[in-house]
């Protein structure tokens, strides 16, 4: 592996991650929230996250087995790797209390409702930053390791979890500027919580980097691909048609498979 491959994908990682400080921005900068935006761009990155993950993510993990395992093993391999990163961020998610999930709706006009301080906000606004941490984590090795593998499907890929990181930014800025009546404090902690990706990859790297061979790749690239899929059914199209209208998410969603589509079709 070139040393440009590592810091192209890191870079990547970083700027997917750190795009929970636009959703503190939008906390800190504006007085209300552009739900439909929000909708549309929430649908539309489950769209390039179910897409890729389908078409593209889980034939690579396969080919990549093959030469190893041969093609029915290495069909076995793809499809239990694939549930296996369901599982992982399954456990994750179930691991997190509901009341301090990230994914619960907030929006920026909470912030000026009372300033009044409440230590219960801030607390839920430091455990909400703590548990986007943790989502955030495999969330970095996927894009890391997208961006090792093929920059067709890199970039879409971070620039769909960088959407998919604006709500989360919100969540953690609004409850704690909310509690400390601080809008800069709201802000510096949400965006300190994107830094949990960068992190992510940087343990990719040292820990799998090592030992990393076509049946490691093909295994964690289809595990890659469960993550992401769960993260757009679980994650994205809920809080998408939370967000704003039902058909907004639908479009978003049917755009993003569209525009993954086609960026993929431009590469053959």
């Amino acid at each position: 592996m070139e040393l440009g491959n590592f810091w192209f994908a890191f870079g990547l990682t970083l700027f997917a991650g750190l795009s929970t400080g636009i959703g503190s921005a939008l906390a800190f900068f504006t007085k209300t929230t552009n739900t439909r935006f929000l909708s549309v761009s929430l649908g539309f990155s489950a769209g390039v996250m179910v897409y890729v993950s389908f078409v593209e993510i889980l034939q690579k993990a396969k080919e990549a087995l093959i030469p190893e395992l041969g093609e029915k093993i290495a069909t076995w391999y793809t499809v239990l790797a694939f549930f296996a990163g369901i599982l992982i961020i399954a456990l994750i998610d179930r691991l997190i209390p509901a009341f301090e999930n990230p994914h619960e709706i907030k929006r920026v006009e909470d912030v000026s409702k009372d300033k009044k301080k409440d230590q219960k906000l801030v607390r839920m606004g430091m455990f909400t930053a703590l548990a986007i941490a943790i989502h955030n984590f495999p969330e970095g090795i996927a894009t890391f390791i997208a961006g090792l593998s093929d920059t067709s499907i890199a970039i879409p890929i971070a620039v769909a979890i960088a959407i998919h990181n604006i709500p989360e930014g919100i969540a953690v800025s609004v409850p704690i500027s909310y509690g400390t009546g601080s809008k800069k404090k709201g802000f510096f902690l949400s965006f300190l919580s994107g830094l949990a990706e960068p992190v992510g990859a940087l343990l990719a790297y040292f820990i799998l980097m090592p030992f990393l061979n076509d049946t490691l790749f093909g295994i964690i690239f289809a595990s890659v691909a469960g993550i992401m899929v769960f993260i757009s059914i679980d994650e994205l199209l809920p809080t998408a048609r939370e967000y704003g209208l039902p058909h907004h998410s639908v479009y978003g969603f049917l755009a993003g498979m569209a525009v993954m589509a086609l960026s993929l079709l431009l590469f053959i």
